[in-house]
């Protein structure tokens, strides 16, 4: 049974802060929040967990195995290196999805994102140690098949990226209508999915609507474990599984 622990990493008082006191340029916008995103995936990743970086201004991390001190400590480094902070809202449930609703939850209840005075909200709870078990986090990574064949060596690289997203955006709105999933593109034709306890059908299933639906073939290793990035290599280690042997899913 998964149980999984989300936090939402939102930028605070964003929108004012890129126009004040006049407009900034997009470039030094773009640049600051790449290495946000950089030092919070290293903060949170220390910590065995998964940051990923949705709209860079809203950020999704998996952090089963951090408590509120982590969050805490993650939040003070943050300040101490960028002219803007972040608010943290953690949910838990074994739905994936809904950890996050009630992340998002905590932090839209101490106020708007545009509100100056909102800052380094905290909120939401942590797993406590014994309610940890050793199947919290359901991990899938899906992969395309034969991509570079197909798309990389093959099309111009703005089609190829097209059509990499193309799948990428069937299988997220799949996974979260069909799952309860959580899926983020994270680079490549790389997509990583958080999820419920699902079996290989479910899997079989998505990967099946993807094929049909935008013409997409997928294959995805699947990995189970305590924390975000045990469960990712035990994934990554069933898709190699996959390469090698030629099935579509693994659960390792």
């Amino acid at each position: 049974m998964t149980n999984a622990q989300i936090t939402l990493i939102q930028i605070d008082n964003y929108g004012p802060w890129t126009v004040t006191p006049e407009p900034r340029r997009e470039v030094d916008l773009q640049t600051l929040q790449s290495r946000l995103y950089a030092d919070l995936s290293q903060l949170v990743g220390n910590r065995e967990g998964y940051v990923f970086f949705t709209r860079f201004d809203n950020m999704i991390a998996v952090t089963n195995g951090m408590d509120e001190a982590d969050h805490a400590l993650v939040q003070e480094s943050v300040a101490n290196r960028y002219p803007v902070t972040v608010s943290l809202g953690v949910g838990v449930d074994p739905s994936p999805v809904e950890a996050l609703s009630a992340g998002t939850e905590h932090i839209q209840d101490a106020g708007s994102a545009q509100e100056a005075d909102r800052t380094e909200i905290l909120r939401g709870r942590t797993l406590d140690p014994d309610e940890r078990t050793d199947d919290d986090v359901q991990i899938a990574h899906f992969d395309v098949n034969d991509a570079t064949g197909k798309y990389t060596d093959q099309m111009n690289a703005f089609d190829s990226f097209i059509h990499i997203e193309q799948g990428y955006a069937e299988l997220m709105q799949y996974m979260r209508r069909a799952h309860d999933a959580l899926s983020f593109f994270v680079g490549g034709d790389n997509v990583i999915a958080v999820c419920p306890d699902l079996d290989v059908p479910a899997y079989e299933d998505a990967i099946r609507h993807v094929r049909d639906t935008v013409e997409v073939e997928l294959k995805v290793g699947v990995g189970q474990a305590a924390d975000p990035q045990t469960a990712g290599m035990a994934a990554k280690h069933a898709l190699e599984e996959c390469r090698d042997d030629g099935d579509r899913v693994v659960i390792d």
